[in-house]
C-alpha cells in the first residue's frame, strides 16, 4: 500500500530567514519613470513567463534590430528602418501583455471551484491553514502555483495575512484580494468559515457572470477604442513603407510639420485616455 507523504511541521523560527520582497519601482508615485517601471515589473510577475525582465528587454532589442535591419535591407531608408525597429521593440512587450491576460482569465475561471473545494475541506474540521495546503496541492496551475507559494510561506512560519499579502499583486485579480482579506479577517476574529467561503464562491461566480455580460455589451465600444489606438500608426506606417519619401515631403512645409506635431500630440493624449478607460473597465 502506498504510504502517505510526511507532513511538514510549521517552524516559526524559519520565518526570519525569508527575505522581504524588494520593489525597485512602486508604480504609485507621480514620477513617470517610476510608474513605467512599476507597470513593467507588475507585467513580468503577472504574466507568469518565468523569465527575468532583462531577458524580455533583450528580446525587445533583438526584435528591433531584426525588424529594422530587414526594413533597411529592403528599402535602404532610415525612416522606414526606424518605424520597423520601433515595431520590433514593442512586439515582445505585447506578447507579455497577451500572456498576462490569458493567465488572468484562467485564474479567474479556477477561482469558484477552488473556493468551493476550500469550503468542503473546512467542513471536515481542519484549520484554515490545513485547508489551504490541501487545496493548493489539488488545484492545477496557474492558480495552484500561486496557492502553493502561499502554502510554503505558511509552512516556514509566516503569518496568514503576510503569506497571502502578495497573492493579489502577483496575479492582478481583484477577487483574490477579496479572498485574502476574508481569510485574514477570519484568522484574526474567527466565525463560520464554511458559510463565509460559500457566500464568497457565489459572489465570485456572480462577478464572473457580470463581467462576461459587461464584456459582451461593450464589445463594440472596446473594438472602436482599440481601432482608434492602432489605426493611425498603421496608416502612417503603410504610407511610409509604400513611399519612403512621403513623410519627407510632408515635413518640407511648415504647415505639414505643424499638422504632424498636433496629430502626434492628440494621438498621445487620446491613447492615454482610452487606455485608462480600458484598464478601469477590465479589472477582474
Amino acid at each position: 500500500m502506498p504510504t502517505a507523504s510526511p507532513s511538514i511541521e510549521r517552524r516559526p523560527e524559519f520565518a526570519r530567514i525569508l527575505r522581504d520582497e524588494r520593489e525597485y519601482a512602486t508604480g504609485r508615485s507621480a514620477d513617470v519613470a517610476d510608474r513605467v517601471n512599476g507597470w513593467f515589473d507588475a507585467l513580468m510577475v503577472q504574466s507568469g513567463l518565468e523569465i527575468a525582465p532583462a531577458v524580455l528587454l533583450f528580446l525587445c532589442v533583438v526584435g528591433a534590430l531584426a525588424a529594422g535591419g530587414l526594413a533597411f535591407v529592403l528599402q535602404e531608408n532610415l525612416l522606414t528602418t526606424g518605424v520597423a525597429a520601433a515595431f520590433g521593440f514593442v512586439l515582445p512587450v505585447l506578447g507579455a501583455v497577451f500572456a498576462r491576460a490569458r493567465r488572468q482569465k484562467k485564474i479567474l475561471a479556477q477561482m469558484p471551484g477552488m473556493v468551493e473545494e476550500l469550503a468542503r475541506a473546512a467542513r471536515t474540521g481542519r484549520s484554515i491553514e490545513q485547508c489551504l495546503h490541501l487545496v493548493a496541492a489539488d488545484t492545477p496551475a496557474p492558480l495552484g502555483t500561486e496557492l502553493s507559494l502561499c502554502s510554503r510561506k505558511l509552512k516556514l512560519g509566516l503569518g496568514f495575512d503576510v503569506a497571502l499579502q502578495e497573492l493579489p499583486e502577483r496575479t492582478g485579480i481583484v477577487s483574490l484580494n477579496v479572498l485574502a482579506m476574508a481569510l485574514s479577517v477570519h484568522q484574526q476574529s474567527g466565525g463560520d468559515l464554511v458559510r463565509v467561503l460559500e457566500r464568497l464562491s457565489r459572489t465570485i461566480r456572480d462577478r464572473i457572470h457580470f463581467l462576461g455580460r459587461l464584456k459582451v455589451a461593450t464589445t463594440a465600444s472596446r473594438a472602436t477604442a482599440v481601432l482608434m489606438l492602432v489605426l493611425p500608426p498603421l496608416i502612417l506606417a503603410f504610407f511610409v513603407f509604400r513611399d519612403p519619401d512621403y513623410l519627407s515631403r510632408l515635413l518640407d512645409s511648415s504647415w505639414g510639420r505643424t499638422t504632424l506635431l498636433i496629430a502626434i500630440g492628440l494621438q498621445i493624449v487620446g491613447s492615454a485616455w482610452v487606455l485608462r478607460i480600458l484598464k478601469t473597465s477590465q479589472r477582474t
